[in-house]
């Protein structure tokens, strides 16, 4: 498969011009975080998560703005200091150079959106 400027998509990046079911595309698995790059370009990084129960990232910064989409479930964010629950269908913004982390209190998934600027 090819993108419109015939190049090359990357293994687990979505194909132009279809139409994808977002939660489907990455699968549970029994405790672990499973992570699948759906586009990776010089200016950001479109990421869908799956966190089992007990799961999560540890807390880190990243020198770019965050957009988080859950897509299934909720998931536990620790976003500099401040906790903020977040359900499917809900958005939150993890501000640039912010300690953060991500934990699983029950299975879900996340989009996560890096926009590098």
């Amino acid at each position: 498969m090819t993108t419109s400027d015939s190049l090359p998509l990357a293994p687990g990046e979505l194909a132009p011009s279809q139409a994808f079911e977002l939660a489907s595309r990455v699968d549970y698995v029994t405790g672990s975080v499973v992570s699948r790059t759906l586009a990776k370009k010089a200016t950001g990084t479109i990421t869908l998560f799956a966190f089992d129960a007990g799961q999560g990232l540890s807390e880190h910064q990243a020198p770019y703005d965050a957009f988080v989409q859950i897509v299934d479930g909720q998931g536990l964010l620790h976003i500099g200091g401040k906790h903020v629950v977040a359900k499917a269908g809900e958005v939150v913004v993890m501000p640039a150079n912010v300690p953060h982390s991500v934990h699983a209190d029950e299975r879900f998934k996340m989009l996560l959106v890096m926009i590098r600027s």
